[in-house]
């Protein structure tokens, strides 16, 4: 399993993906799920991909071979007129490896793949997609700021309590990080090293492209002081008392 997840922001875009891949619990490995496309002053895309690994793996190869050589660029997701196009273009190529990667017979599930991309294109503003393994996708709006694929339940309630389009980077990292924590917590199929990239709005470049493992000290701090924030809150509520 994975969790992966992007906040559409005021100032930009944020993305946090673990690494961690598992087929059972006696074969667990690291592979990056964060994939980034840039034509600096131009475009700048992102994706972080979930499911089935040789599925994500496939997509993001046929995509990377399309930006690389010269016969087979159309489409390009270097090329797309729009970040609508490019979530189109990556709909599709999802769709038809999950197609071709499905035997008759056998069910499309075993490799289905969910995926966030996003990013900007020139004037238009930064937008935010979640794709389906059919190839059909959704856009994040005001009503629906941000997006997680994988592993999502353990970190969703942090999320729809503390998010703000409003806050910082900085403070968007810290959401991120204790999302994340409750969910590693929570399920040993996520686990670091985490990827963490920040795009801010109409750079039209890379912005921070961090990556914190088990020695990181501020993911240690903020893992620890998370925990007992939350025991300390607990037991400053009302104590619940058994009527007569």
């Amino acid at each position: 399993m994975t969790y992966c997840v992007a906040l559409r922001m005021n100032k930009g875009l944020v993305f946090l993906s673990d690494t961690r891949t598992n087929a059972g619990v006696d074969n667990i490995s690291t592979f990056r799920k964060m994939f980034t496309w840039e034509d600096s002053g131009e475009r700048m895309i992102t994706m972080m991909t979930a499911g089935n690994l040789a599925t994500t793996q496939a997509v993001v190869s046929i995509l990377d071979e399309r930006t690389k050589a010269p016969a087979d660029r159309a489409p390009s997701i270097l090329q797309a007129p729009s970040m609508f196009q490019v979530a189109k273009l990556v709909g599709d190529t999802l769709a038809e490896v999950v197609r071709n990667s499905s035997p008759d017979g056998q069910s499309a599930d075993a490799f289905g793949a969910t995926i966030i991309v996003g990013g900007q294109i020139g004037d238009s503003p930064p937008q935010l997609f979640l794709v389906y393994p059919e190839g059909n996708f959704i856009e994040a709006s005001d009503d629906t700021s941000f997006f997680q694929i994988g592993e999502t339940k353990y970190g969703r309630p942090i999320l729809v309590r503390a998010f703000d389009p409003e806050m910082s980077f900085e403070d968007a990292v810290k959401l991120l990080l204790v999302s994340f924590d409750s969910t590693m917590k929570a399920n040993l199929s996520v686990g670091l090293p985490i990827d963490v990239q920040i795009y801010e709005a109409n750079s039209l470049k890379r912005g921070r492209d961090i990556r914190m493992g088990a020695d990181d000290a501020y993911y240690s701090m903020i893992s620890n002081s998370w925990g007992e924030a939350l025991r300390s809150t607990f037991y400053s509520l009302p104590t619940y008392s058994f009527s007569d």
